[in-house]
């Protein structure tokens, strides 16, 4: 698949720029100040497209991270996922892993302005989605660019008689540009730390995460939490360069990525914890009652 025409966002206070590909799964592939790149861009857009390799800021829909089994049940009814179809991918382990819309094309760009965009997916009108998710309901995400700040609102309408669950969450990759990843300092709030198995799904227990500043050094990073409160705020820097992740409504749990191999570190925003379509504790969104995230991300 060729790569997709973006758009790019000015915020209008500053040299801040965001650039989204909405053909290729609305993601956002790069925040830069005055070129300055802090989106980490990984394998690039290309192996997103090809391959559902991860870059930028994508979106993990309808669950986030992975799922520990290929079925899910909901309200007594039981889905079964299979990998290659409808969106379907698996890990190293054979788990199902980031949601169904990588790269996914259905996107419709509703408004464009110099500073914001929004876009639609239709699920009820997509039978591969609903055969891995059976719940028709309208996406929109909505994204505006101002005062050094990129924010990314979320809105699960239900189309239909059911309810829909809410599982979702985003995978923003950071960077601080022009500094050591070893010199980077890592500030997050107080939290729930969920551990996680070999295979990185929640194993049940909850310990205590004090928060705080701390530098990465050479420490990597494949954690999950809940307990995140609305209005928290986690934050990466180094030298005189701060990037800030604020939950500012709809996201109570948190992944946080390090990865030994390269030099980003994903604070992630999730409407539920991993594995939560399997295990419950997420919301729904009602019919007449859309449900609405919003993260941003704000570059000092």
């Amino acid at each position: 698949m060729a790569v997709p025409e973006p758009v790019t966002l000015h915020d209008p206070s500053s040299s801040l720029s965001a650039t989204y590909v909405p053909g290729a799964g609305m993601i956002c592939t790069s925040l830069a100040d005055d070129g300055v790149e802090y989106l980490g861009q990984r394998r690039g857009l290309q192996a997103y497209i090809d391959n559902g390799k991860t870059m930028g800021v994508p979106i993990l829909y309808p669950w986030a991270n992975r799922l520990s089994a290929d079925d899910y049940t909901v309200d007594g009814a039981t889905v079964t996922l299979r990998p290659g179809v409808g969106g379907v991918r698996t890990d190293e382990h054979g788990t199902p892993i980031h949601g169904v819309l990588a790269a996914n094309p259905d996107w419709l760009v509703t408004e464009q302005y110099v500073d914001q965009l929004v876009a639609i997916l239709d699920w009820a009108g997509k039978p591969e989605l609903l055969a891995s998710f059976p719940f028709p309901h309208t996406l929109t995400m909505t994204v505006t660019l101002a005062d050094r700040t990129l924010t990314v609102e979320t809105t699960v309408t239900p189309t239909e008689a059911a309810s829909v669950p809410v599982c979702y969450g985003y995978h923003p990759y950071l960077q601080i540009p022009g500094v050591p990843r070893a010199d980077w300092v890592l500030e997050t709030p107080a939290l729930h730390h969920l551990p996680v198995d070999d295979r990185g799904i929640p194993t049940g227990a909850v310990d205590a995460w004090p928060g705080g500043a701390e530098p990465l050094g050479d420490r990597t990073l494949d954690h999950g939490f809940d307990g995140v409160t609305d209005g928290a705020v986690f934050a990466l820097s180094g030298g005189e360069r701060r990037v800030e992740v604020s939950y500012d409504q709809g996201y109570p749990a948190a992944q946080l990525f390090a990865p030994p191999s390269d030099d980003v570190v994903g604070i992630e925003p999730m409407t539920a914890p991993t594995d939560a379509l399997r295990r419950g504790g997420y919301r729904m969104a009602v019919p007449g009652e859309p449900d609405i995230s919003r993260f941003a991300i704000r570059i000092g």
